[in-house]
């Protein structure tokens, strides 16, 4: 009977300190090393999160399949916007595009600015790279700031593939990462990032750029664009700052 019993303790047990690891392993993915919690921006089951540019609801053009937001049918009306408006954060997503396919990711983005997003957010290049000029790295090439400064090396994949990136914005501080490489870094407002500015296509648009906070955005209107597993965290600033 006591042998019984310590067997029962034990699984009891066990079993407490498997919920426990398990509660804990929780808690390590929705947090990261500092404590800010992880907002999912979609998960596989809604896009509720998201609306159309300048629009109260989604564009018709965008569909739910197979675990991914997809831009099935691009064209005017389809750039998306979070709900919810974001200053220092961490973006993570993952991302395909079809033959030939053309996106891109913005931030900071000001619907009173203008028509489209690129008119105050900043952009990470979403490409098809083997479809424009051959794969040659460029400042328009996949993760490149758009217009602006090229990746450091095509760590891209082909499309149809996922690619996984990851999107700094820590003060005047941006990253570019793709598929865990860093390919670009800049400083906002540098006299390198200024001149590059400068000499891009942006200096047409005295918005762009200009704003410290505002929404995220999705190209939909150049191709066929997939995007899953999103999430971002807020990225607190000291009050000196």
């Amino acid at each position: 009977m006591k042998t019984l019993l310590f067997i029962l303790m034990f699984v009891v047990f066990t079993g407490c300190q498997s919920s426990d690891k398990a509660e804990s392993e929780m808690s390590e993915m929705d947090h990261d090393a500092t404590g800010h919690q992880w907002i999912a921006l979609f998960d596989g089951t809604s896009m509720d999160q998201w609306r159309g540019y300048k629009q109260e609801v989604m564009p018709v053009g965008w569909t739910m399949t197979e675990g991914a937001m997809f831009a099935s049918t691009p064209g005017a009306g389809m750039d998306i916007i979070t709900r919810e408006t974001f200053t220092n954060f961490e973006l993570e997503l993952e991302w395909k595009v079809a033959a030939g396919g053309n996106s891109g990711i913005m931030w900071h983005v000001d619907e009173s600015a203008g028509d489209a997003p690129w008119m105050t957010g900043p952009e990470y290049q979403l490409l098809d790279d083997a479809a424009f000029n051959d794969g040659v790295i460029g400042k328009n090439s996949a993760a490149s700031n758009y217009d602006v400064q090229a990746p450091s090396e095509a760590a891209n994949k082909p499309a149809g593939e996922w690619n996984k990136t990851r999107i700094v914005v820590d003060g005047n501080w941006v990253e570019h990462w793709l598929n865990d490489v860093k390919v670009v870094e800049y400083e906002k407002g540098s006299e390198t990032h200024t001149a590059a500015v400068a000499a891009s296509k942006w200096v047409d648009y005295p918005t762009y750029g200009t704003t410290t906070t505002g929404h995220i955005a999705f190209q939909g209107d150049h191709g066929e664009v997939w995007f899953k597993n999103i999430r971002v965290r807020r990225i607190d600033k000291p009050a000196a700052e």
